[in-house]
């Protein structure tokens, strides 16, 4: 099962953020040996048309349901039925080596002199692989986001290249998935299959979430329990944690959404909704040995994703090249023992950037908690000049950068 288990809460006042930072809302520690981010076209030229009608409300997605004030449990009910037959099982398949007990003469290396010296054979039994096979090894969940086949899911479900991924729709039919994108820095995927008028997700809009709403998480508990089901607040936002799956990769995720909604291995990936039955986040890591503390990666993160996959078959971010600690001013550029403050060469090395510096906005955006630089630079495309505003010493200054290609 493949799932994020968070092992320590990381605090949002001075906190270390390596180089590549910059780009997203989360940063992969240890495990980014190379891109991920595979540029495949994608072949549907609907596909664009379908997410930008998606986006502005206009496309064919499942039905939004009808309130009438009678009590929140209806409306919960109502937010279920409407996102149901949007949310997908991923099931995740692998050749495996079959192994098998075989006997073996302890004496079999040995030259035939020597053999014939001990003049019997000492036949014992070791484990041997004698083949492969095809099995199940995991699952997860996603939710369809465009009626043409396109589908958002954790990027840490479909991590394995070597894996197939199988996609089960709730009405039960069952599709081949190709991965067509994964975030660089961020726990997002994109996957597509051939098939078309798939109900699709409306989604809703992270940015004016406040504490104690209702959050409702769906998608497939434990990867056993289909169309599961659970319900909560949300419980905080703009947290940022550092998180790990079973196979040992770590991953420092930034500006999510906590939540008591129970989140678990299987329904990672799948969608967080509002009591309308709006996706307002993505199902991405729950604390070990912990009660009711889930987290989600806020939806406008994911919608950018979308968009840009469906315009060129790759997630485009931009890229900075610092390392800063979030301080009460901003945030401070500052190495740390994995690496200088300024990436050499960089477009923040480009336009300036010196250590010491405090990074107080991007574009007029404040720095703070809930809009890192990581964030604030990840919603740009690479080839965007941006204004940035330090101060240094004293004195403030505003420099202009070309952001980068995040691999």
């Amino acid at each position: 099962m493949y799932h994020h288990t968070i092992k320590k809460l990381q605090k949002n006042i001075k906190r270390h953020v390596p180089a590549t930072a910059l780009v997203g809302a989360g940063l992969l520690i240890g495990i980014l040996t190379g891109p991920f981010v595979f540029s495949q076209p994608v072949s549907n030229a609907n596909i664009l048309d379908d997410i930008q009608n998606l986006l502005q409300g206009n496309a064919t997605v499942s039905p939004a349901p009808i309130f009438n004030g009678t009590s929140q449990e209806e409306a919960i009910i109502r937010a279920v039925e409407s996102a149901s037959p949007s949310v997908v099982s991923i099931v995740i398949s692998k050749d495996v080596p079959i192994i098998e007990r075989c006997q073996s003469d302890a004496f079999s290396d040995l030259p035939e002199e020597f053999r014939q010296f001990f003049g019997q054979r000492f036949d014992f039994s070791v484990p041997c692989e004698t083949g492969t096979e095809r099995r199940e090894v995991g699952g997860g969940s996603g939710f369809i986001v465009s009626p043409q086949g396109l589908i958002a899911t954790n990027k840490h479900v479909v991590s394995d290249a070597q894996a197939e991924y199988t996609v089960f729709t709730a009405d039960g039919k069952k599709y081949e998935a190709q991965i067509l994108a994964r975030h660089p820095s961020l726990d997002v995927a994109i996957l597509k299959v051939e098939a078309a008028h798939l109900p699709a997700v409306r989604l809703g809009d992270s940015s004016g979430l406040r504490l104690g709403q209702t959050a409702i998480a769906l998608g497939n508990s434990l990867g056993e329990f289909n169309n599961t089901v659970s319900v909560g607040i949300v419980s905080g936002l703009a947290r940022s944690v550092t998180a790990s799956t079973r196979q040992g990769e770590v991953e420092m995720i930034e500006n999510v959404i906590q939540t008591d909604a129970a989140i678990n291995p299987g329904n990672s990936g799948g969608p967080l909704l509002n009591s309308a039955g709006e996706v307002i986040g993505i199902n991405t890591a729950m604390v070990s040995g912990a009660e009711n503390i889930g987290f989600a990666i806020p939806i406008n993160a994911v919608k950018r994703s979308i968009e840009t996959v469906s315009a060129s078959g790759k997630i485009l971010v931009g890229y900075l090249g610092v390392r800063y600690a979030l301080t009460e001013e901003g945030a401070r550029i500052e190495g740390d023992e994995s690496g200088r403050a300024v990436e050499a060469g960089s477009p923040a090395d480009r336009a300036g950037i010196k250590e010491g510096d405090i990074l107080i906005a991007v574009d007029g955006q404040k720095i703070d908690a809930q809009h890192t630089p990581a964030y604030v630079i990840s919603q740009k495309n690479p080839g965007d000049s941006v204004e940035l505003e330090i101060l240094r010493g004293n004195e403030t200054i505003k420099l202009q950068a070309v952001l980068g290609e995040r691999s």
